[in-house]
């Protein structure tokens, strides 16, 4: 059951449709103000990815290709898209820590304030991280 998305060119609403079949979509008309004339948009796709294949993701070093370690905010985009990555949910914490990094907050100023015991690396320094 296809589900398309289109453009009213009468009223400019945009809005989607869930049609039984592909040959059911063809009168398709503008549920604000009834029109046919419309245009079918080419919608976004999502792709399901294994465990596997997004741990994999993970590892591959072009991924850190734009990160700069000695820049908190980058470090917190690179901290964020991994979360997204693993497709879970971190945590309060975890969120946090990501906005204060990319506010610019150092990483160091937010492991005091949030009274935990340092660890045994440096902790801008992500390379020790993947030895």
């Amino acid at each position: 059951m296809p589900i398309y998305e289109y453009l009213c060119t009468n009223c400019r609403r945009l809005f989607s449709k869930l049609w039984p079949t592909i040959a059911a979509s063809q009168g398709a008309c503008c549920p604000y103000c009834n029109s046919y004339d419309l245009n079918r948009l080419i919608s976004r796709v999502s792709l399901i990815k294994s465990e596997e294949s997004r741990l994999e993701g993970l590892a591959d070093p072009s991924k850190l290709g734009d990160l700069d370690e000695s820049d908190p905010r980058s470090v917190g985009r690179w901290m964020r898209k991994m979360g997204q990555e693993m497709g879970e949910e971190l945590g309060d914490e975890f969120g946090e820590m990501v906005n204060r990094l990319e506010a610019g907050e150092s990483p160091e100023d937010i492991e005091r304030s949030l009274g935990e015991p340092a660890a045994d690396y440096n902790s801008t320094d992500l390379t020790d991280l993947y030895e």
